[in-house]
């Protein structure tokens, strides 16, 4: 990618130094000695984090930006009292004014905490980046700290192109940004111990999702060949996801995967679909649209039956408002011939547009059942997440009672959790026994994928 360069001269002529540590292929900025950095591409687009004709890029920071009603805005970490300095860089056509405000508060914004002003800024464009001071704000407690740049009025096409917001002064210490190039939520996982020897044949568990924003997945029944849970992959649309990864080592293509790596679907539900998936590995995938509610618990049972060299694995979700258990797909997994194994959960946060929205749900209780058909309760679970850079602090689980939880997303620190980081939760005591599944057809030769 291209490397952009800049050279920023501090009001008071300071020195300038060089710039922190940043990912691979970010584009360089050089603050003034004391300063941090607040990346445009580490920004969002609010209130809709998608908006048409905006972009925000790792080359070119924010663009498309000639929307009043969108604001850019940035979250940070304040540990340090005191008051701090504000700086934009932007890129803005010569002879173009625009008229902006900045607006600082504490976050969550409902804690109402620290506020500024706005503080306001008018900007005439020039060839090359343009610097524009935008005053102080005092930093009176520390933690979280929402940064928003509003467009009030403009003569050009847009408002200008932000590249960066950069802070100083005391209340800067230790401050921190988010400087990687991803602006989704780190992914939070529970990783659940089994007996070595166990032949897991089924495994169960429920999810209740409180905090729900779109492009959120919560998926509770994972194991090495797959996945089952529910997302919210629109304002209107929610879905039940079940998928079954193929064998073999294709990472994207499965036009690429040959017959006999491919699963093949063996029975699916009513209204449900059941088609192919590639670019994380490649697979057989089903999906039902259904409107589960933010704040219900859902059931959710895999079952693993090995077929000579195979294993069918099949997924059954609880339709509470039928008070009956429903088939979404059934799928035949080749080169397997195993039962259940690696099981976990997860939150994940698919669309980087609102990744400063936390996403929030119990897990649990969690049970397997043995080929000898007996229960066990899952009661613990080792914590671990995506975040590789370390630039995200919210991140965080734990149990609650006879429940996990997974926390992601809304740039609030959770505390000192760390991958490998192992839960205990209480106990339920009630095996689900009252399993009454739909019946599967006959199983089909293997061959052909779905």
């Amino acid at each position: 990618m291209k490397t952009i360069l800049v050279a920023f001269v501090y009001l008071c002529s300071l020195a300038a130094v060089s710039a922190p540590a940043l990912l691979a292929d970010t584009p360089v900025i050089t603050p003034a000695d004391g300063e941090v950095m607040a990346p445009g591409h580490g920004a969002y687009f609010e209130p809709v984090p998608d908006p048409d004709g905006m972009d925000i890029s790792l080359d070119n920071g924010v663009t498309g930006w000639s929307d009043a009603s969108e604001q850019v805005v940035w979250y940070g970490d304040f540990p340090t009292a005191g008051q701090i300095n504000l700086r934009l860089a932007l890129r803005l056509p010569a002879g173009a004014n625009s008229a902006l405000k900045m607006t600082v508060d504490s976050w969550p914004v409902e804690k109402h905490g620290d506020k500024s002003g706005p503080l306001a800024v008018q900007v005439t464009g020039a060839d090359g980046e343009i610097m524009a001071p935008l005053g102080t704000f005092t930093v009176n407690k520390p933690g979280p700290y929402r940064f928003t740049l509003t467009g009030v009025t403009r003569s050009g096409a847009t408002f200008g192109a932000p590249d960066a917001l950069l802070v100083s002064g005391e209340g800067a210490v230790g401050a921190h940004f988010s400087l990687s190039n991803f602006r989704g939520a780190p992914s939070v996982h529970l990783r659940y111990p089994v007996p070595a020897s166990s032949t897991i044949t089924s495994f169960y568990n429920e999810v209740t999702p409180t905090k729900t924003p779109i492009w959120s997945y919560f998926m509770a029944c994972g194991f090495s060949r797959g996945y089952f849970g529910i997302q919210v992959n629109s304002p209107t649309e929610r879905r039940i996801i079940f998928s079954v990864w193929d064998s073999g080592k294709e990472p994207t293509d499965r036009s690429k995967v040959p017959l006999d790596d491919q699963v093949q679907l063996i029975a699916k539900g009513p209204d449900v679909f059941a088609g192919s998936f590639g670019n994380e590995g490649t697979g057989g995938h089903s999906h039902l649209v259904y409107p589960w509610k933010t704040g219900n618990t859902y059931r959710f049972l895999v079952t693993a039956k090995p077929d000579g060299t195979g294993t069918i694995y099949t997924g059954y979700f609880y339709f509470p408002e039928k008070k009956a258990w429903g088939l979404i797909a059934s799928f035949r997994a080749p080169k397997d011939g195993g039962t259940l194994n690696s099981l976990y959960s997860f939150n994940e946060d698919f669309g980087p547009g609102n990744g400063y929205m936390q996403r929030y749900a119990l897990f649990g209780p969690a049970w397997i059942r043995t080929d000898a058909g007996t229960w066990t309760e899952l009661t613990q679970s080792r914590f671990s997440y995506t975040d590789d850079v370390k630039e995200r602090p919210d991140r965080g689980g734990g149990a609650i009672g006879n429940r996990f939880f997974l926390s992601n997303g809304g740039y609030v620190p959770t505390g000192d959790i760390k991958s490998g980081d192992t839960f205990n939760r209480q106990p339920s005591g009630k095996a689900p026994n009252d399993l009454v599944l739909p019946p599967l057809p006959a199983t089909p030769p293997a061959a052909a994928g779905p």
